[in-house]
């Protein structure tokens, strides 16, 4: 009896050890899945260092010539949407698919959202609700000043520079197009939050809208099934967008910029943003044209 447990417990050490060393083989031949790469810069206009996530489009490779389209992605954290929108970039830069040039994507990590995306408002209750709202401009001059020069002395850019912005994100991008539209080449706008301070940034003059299009712009606004935004504000935000998109359309007079406006009924605020960057991938890169 004895013999037969020794025989039994040496039989178990021997396969736990076998087990552990396998998992250490598996261990040693593991390598990490490697989407991008991350950096830190040091802000001196929002004071405080900022995460930007980076993807790389395969083959880059900074000592030849190419250089690339930029893509800047609010929202831009892993948890945010940064992952799922470089799925959208590298399968639409597949050479049998070709609707996006291969591009950098910068995903700008969120710090607060609401103070960085959004501009002073006169309404009180916002105020309360958003205490630290209203530092919209310092993000932007971030955005000019330090974001897009770091981007272009570290890697290879070329003059493309694209936006995407979802929800606040969508309202900071609007007002960017207002106030310097040459930040961006194009713009993809999803549902927009152009309720902030009752809507008064769709009170742009004339002029100021007629100033988009002093350089060619692709600029796209897609908006799902959102309805109203709260009973004490009741902006409905498929009318916002389109209201928007019209005065953009209609102060667009140059045969090199194009508005798209995208109405998604099937999806809502929560589900829209995947289904309508990959609707703008269609449009933008194409001069309007459906590939």
């Amino acid at each position: 009896m004895k013999k037969i447990t020794t025989v039994l417990l040496l039989t178990l050490y021997a396969t736990l050890l076998f087990g552990q060393a396998k998992k250490a083989k598996q261990k040693e031949n593991s390598k990490p899945f490697v989407l991008g790469v991350t950096e830190e810069v040091q802000s001196k206009v929002l004071g405080e260092k900022r995460t930007l996530n980076i993807y790389l489009p395969e083959g880059y490779n900074p000592k030849d010539t190419t250089n690339y389209p930029v893509i800047y992605l609010l929202d831009g954290s892993a948890d945010e949407d940064f992952i799922h929108i470089v799925g959208l970039v590298q399968y639409n830069s597949f050479e049998w698919i070709n609707r996006v040039p291969k591009s950098i994507v910068v995903g700008i990590a969120t710090v607060d959202r609401r103070r960085d995306f959004t501009f002073p408002t006169t309404i009180e209750k916002d105020k309360k609700a958003y205490p630290t709202t209203g530092g919209s401009d310092k993000f932007i001059a971030f955005i000019e000043t330090e974001l897009q020069p770091f981007i272009q002395s570290k890697f290879k850019t070329n003059a493309s520079k694209t936006l995407i912005g979802q929800s606040l994100g969508g309202l900071i991008a609007t007002e960017i197009l207002f106030k310097k539209p040459a930040l961006f080449t194009k713009y993809v706008i999803v549902s927009p939050s152009l309720w902030w301070d009752n809507g008064t940034l769709l009170n742009q003059t004339p002029e100021t809208i007629k100033a988009v299009f002093n350089q060619p712009k692709q600029i796209y606004i897609g908006v799902g099934k959102e309805g109203l935004t709260s009973i004490e504000n009741p902006h409905v935000m498929e009318v916002d967008a389109n209201i928007l998109a019209d005065k953009l359309k209609t102060a667009n007079k140059s045969k090199t910029s194009n508005v798209f406006f995208d109405y998604l009924p099937e999806e809502d605020h929560a589900t829209i943003m995947h289904q309508a960057v990959l609707n703008a991938f269609k449009v933008i890169y194409s001069n309007g044209k459906l590939k």
